[in-house]
């Protein structure tokens, strides 16, 4: 039986992040700039997302630009700005045919106006979309996140219109830029790194982690579904214990 054949007779993770990690230096192998691996990083992200469609993943998150990315060198942010509106152009056709809808999480008061009125009009264009929902994080930090969602719910309980046994679990992750996605099954970070980097901590509790060591331009189908082979063969136990058959 092929990983393929394999996979689709599985269970098929409902939600899976990236970490698209790898770029800059897949470039530097290649005696391009930073930039260069940008680029063509944000075309795989295009192939990969129309593959989990294909394949009935309901939602892919994944780590475009991160609150503490503003650090690095100005031409490198300069071009990462730009991001969006490539996204849109390269997106076009393709993400149509596929029904794939489009949300942006993060903080979007930084950004310029027309990357602001981009994002706006992305997520409006395609919010009636019945495919995958693909979660660019963009501008996006999880402590960031989670203090927001903080923030939130004390307005709501400092204007009474919650108790203070109304604050839960599912209170506050109704409360986090994720609330319309499912559950994270499945975090990938591609480059052989293995740290999160302040990327979807609330929603990785109970998530599996690969990480495979081929840089994120390079990383393809066969990578995929190689990596969901692998959780497919993980003893998710969610804090319990399963009988021994």
């Amino acid at each position: 039986m092929s990983v393929e054949s394999r996979v689709l007779s599985g269970y098929i993770p409902r939600h899976i992040a990236i970490i698209m990690d790898g770029n800059g230096r897949w470039a530097k192998k290649r005696n391009m700039p930073r930039t260069f691996g940008h680029k063509k990083g944000s075309e795989n992200l295009k192939n990969i997302a129309i593959e989990c469609n294909e394949l009935g993943i309901k939602a892919l998150s994944v780590y475009a630009f991160s609150t503490e990315n503003w650090s690095r060198p100005k031409a490198e942010i300069d071009y990462l700005m730009n991001l969006p509106s490539k996204f849109e152009e390269t997106f076009k056709g393709k993400f149509e045919e596929n029904d794939i809808r489009v949300i942006f999480s993060g903080r979007k008061n930084r950004f310029p106006k027309n990357v602001q009125d981009l994002i706006k009009r992305v997520e409006e264009k395609t919010k009636n979309r019945k495919g995958l929902i693909l979660n660019i994080c963009f501008d996006y930090g999880s402590y960031t996140e989670i203090l927001d969602g903080v923030k939130e719910i004390s307005e709501l309980y400092k204007n009474g219109d919650i108790k203070l046994e109304d604050i839960n679990e599912d209170l506050m992750k109704n409360h986090l830029y994720t609330k319309e996605l499912p559950d994270l099954d499945l975090l990938i970070r591609t480059s052989g790194e293995e740290r999160i980097s302040n990327f979807l901590l609330w929603q990785l509790a109970y998530s599996e982690l690969y990480f495979p060591k081929v840089h994120w331009p390079a990383f393809n189908k066969k990578q995929l579904l190689k990596a969901i082979d692998n959780f497919q063969k993980r003893n998710r136990r969610f804090g319990g214990l399963k009988e021994e058959k």
